[in-house]
């Protein structure tokens, strides 16, 4: 009896958006650094009922984006015979980011396994993402949505045989028709789980690497999908909305989100640029981050002006080509477009205005024509030197109109 992997892809690669990468995006990544952080990891064992009381108080939630709920029912019957039976499970690891609140690291197919089990529901696999929309952050899901046939069936431990022809006596039992003695034995069992703080500096970007470093044992995630990991707010939410919208879509070029949230980090650039670049040093993968940690504190009010100024800056972009925003190897260009939204935007976002007019085609490509500008993504691209000149010479030459 083996336990089941928990590092299945979610889909294939449909909807994957071809971009033009930072040149030296490998080395940037590669660099982040975690030696500047003072963490500590303890040890608990909760058992299974104490942690389905968790889930549903808020005490443990699963962020916006990790990977979302994709065992089969098989899968996740396994693990629940594994527990009764007292084989090893491995161990769950939790960020503490305020006093008793906690993010799942690692462990998510677990933890919302037994959850559904106790709760007698099995997700309909179509309806997975609905059900993430409904509570987005957190791991309970509501009673009446637990309870609508539309979205969940009954939980019933679907297993193999024995051996052949001698059918296992747990097959087919749901949580409420396990005999009480095993019953007490599932609810008693107890997993261990490792909970992860950061005493120093004050704020949770070290998150972002104890994502990165726990994650690399199967598939792994890209920055983007560690941040909604680790960086989940109102701002990362509006992003997510925006990037489903038919305009934005019709910018990158492609009619599906990308899986691996490029698209998402590209609209990140554009905000992390026009706030905050002269904040701008290497590595890009560092400023997005600790611009992501700035916007957890963004309120409503705040999200919603951003918001605004980014449909207007789509709204601006109509009419454009389909290879506005590509370089010349024939692929979107973060670098191209985080240029082109910055000085678009800036004087809009200053005066608390919108965008007002359209981006000139002919400006814009006499822009990438520029020999600076071109130069300046072309190599070393997130060179602090090179990230200004591109942002400058877009600020000189782009018009509207």
């Amino acid at each position: 009896m083996t336990l089941p992997n928990e590092t299945q892809p979610l889909e294939d690669d449909r909807g994957n958006l071809h971009y033009e990468p930072d040149v030296d995006e490998e080395e940037q990544e590669d660099s982040y650094p975690i030696d500047q952080y003072d963490l500590v990891s303890s040890p608990n064992d909760f058992n299974t009922k104490t942690l389905v009381d968790f889930i549903e108080s808020g005490v443990v939630n699963i962020p916006g984006f990790q990977r979302n709920y994709v065992w089969d029912i098989k899968r996740a019957s396994r693990l629940i015979e594994s527990m009764i039976v007292g084989l090893p499970v491995p161990q769950i690891f939790l960020y503490e980011y305020e006093n008793n609140k906690h993010l799942v690291i690692d462990g998510q197919q677990r933890l919302m396994s037994i959850y559904y089990f106790v709760k007698g529901r099995f997700p309909r696999r179509e309806k997975l993402a609905e059900i993430r929309s409904i509570a987005p952050g957190k791991s309970a899901v509501p009673e009446t949505v637990l309870s609508d046939d539309g979205y969940f069936r009954q939980f019933r431990l679907n297993l193999p045989e024995s051996v052949p022809g001698q059918p296992n006596r747990f097959n087919r039992r749901s949580y409420e028709e396990l005999d009480d003695e095993l019953r007490n034995r599932l609810d008693l069992r107890t997993i261990r789980h490792i909970i992860v703080r950061q005493i120093a500096p004050r704020g949770d970007e070290a998150m972002y690497e104890i994502f990165n470093r726990l994650n690399s044992g199967g598939v792994n995630l890209t920055p983007q999908e560690i941040r909604r990991c680790a960086f989940d707010s109102k701002f990362y939410e509006m992003l997510y909305e925006t990037n489903a919208r038919e305009d934005w879509r019709n910018v990158v070029g492609t009619k599906v989100p990308d899986i691996n949230m490029r698209d998402v980090e590209i609209l990140l650039r554009g905000f992390a640029m026009l706030m905050s670049a002269d904040e701008y040093r290497p590595s890009m993968i560092k400023f997005l981050n600790s611009f992501s940690q700035q916007a957890k504190s963004f309120d409503d009010e705040q999200v919603a002006k951003l918001e605004r100024l980014l449909h207007s800056f789509l709204a601006s972009c109509q009419g454009l080509p389909n290879t506005a925003f590509h370089s010349v190897q024939g692929r979107f260009s973060p670098m191209i477009f985080e240029s082109v939204f910055v000085s678009v935007c800036t004087e809009a976002y200053k005066t608390n205005q919108i965008v007002d007019g359209k981006i000139d085609v002919k400006s814009l490509s006499e822009l990438k024509e520029d020999l600076d500008f071109q130069s300046a993504i072309q190599r070393q691209t997130t060179g602090t030197q090179n990230v200004m000149k591109r942002l400058s010479r877009a600020r000189d030459i782009l018009k509207l109109v």
